[in-house]
């Protein structure tokens, strides 16, 4: 049955304009975006369809791109209708977004919302690293390396090379574990301490090695008693 035909406070977009947002499902707010349905499906049951092939899972959803979303094959999705989700995704990404240019950076927290925006939702393992300055504010950063979802790997070497030349005096060092699990594996451990002794080296601090994922964050700064 075409949602026009349904009662008047059912219908998405009335409901939410009646009773807000949070009083809709997922499915009906993802309705509203597809704005309408096919002739064998209406607006919502195109989104139950999608959420069943996510496992109802939002943040598989949310790691998804156009191209995923349209490999789905669901009738009625095509480019356009994608593109309103994800673009719909990231601007409920960047409402918990706190840049962090001209600020200073005196411990993890400072940055943690910041790295979590660009990293948490990744299907693939990234390394990247943020460059800061004398006044602890950061000048540069960048991602180093991609990788598949088991994991990346980071040259040291490619990290130092950027630091000096941006005479950065300080180092932030990230990446994600798109299967969200946060505690570090054997390889972190290894690379934070390699990047730490060259740090050292080179007259340079790293602050702190940061893992992110969907379920929240690890600093080794934190949990090191001996950082």
């Amino acid at each position: 049955m075409s949602i026009k035909c349904w009662a008047l406070n059912d219908q998405p977009i009335n409901k939410l304009y009646n009773k807000g947002a949070k009083y809709l499902s997922d499915a009906e707010l993802i309705a509203i975006l597809l704005q309408h349905g096919t002739p064998q499906n209406n607006a919502v049951e195109l989104a139950r369809a999608l959420l069943n092939k996510c496992n109802n899972d939002l943040q598989k959803l949310s790691k998804m791109s156009v191209p995923d979303l349209m490999s789905m094959k669901i009738k009625g999705i095509g480019k356009v209708k994608a593109i309103r989700i994800i673009a719909a995704i990231e601007l409920g990404s960047r409402r918990i977004f706190k840049p962090v240019t001209n600020k200073n950076i005196f411990q993890s927290s400072d940055v943690i919302a910041h790295l979590k925006y660009s990293l948490q939702f990744e299907s693939r393992e990234i390394f990247m690293v943020l460059l800061l300055n004398q006044a602890n504010k950061i000048i540069h950063e960048q991602i180093l390396s991609e990788g598949g979802i088991t994991g990346t790997v980071a040259d040291p070497r490619v990290l130092f090379k950027l630091a000096l030349s941006h005479e950065a005096t300080g180092v932030i060092i990230c990446h994600n574990h798109p299967s969200g699990q946060l505690q570090p594996s054997r390889m972190d451990d290894m690379l934070t301490e390699k990047v730490k002794k060259g740090a050292i080296l080179l007259d340079i601090k790293l602050i702190d090695h940061i893992i992110v994922s969907t379920e929240g964050y690890y600093s080794y700064a934190e949990q090191s008693n001996n950082w």
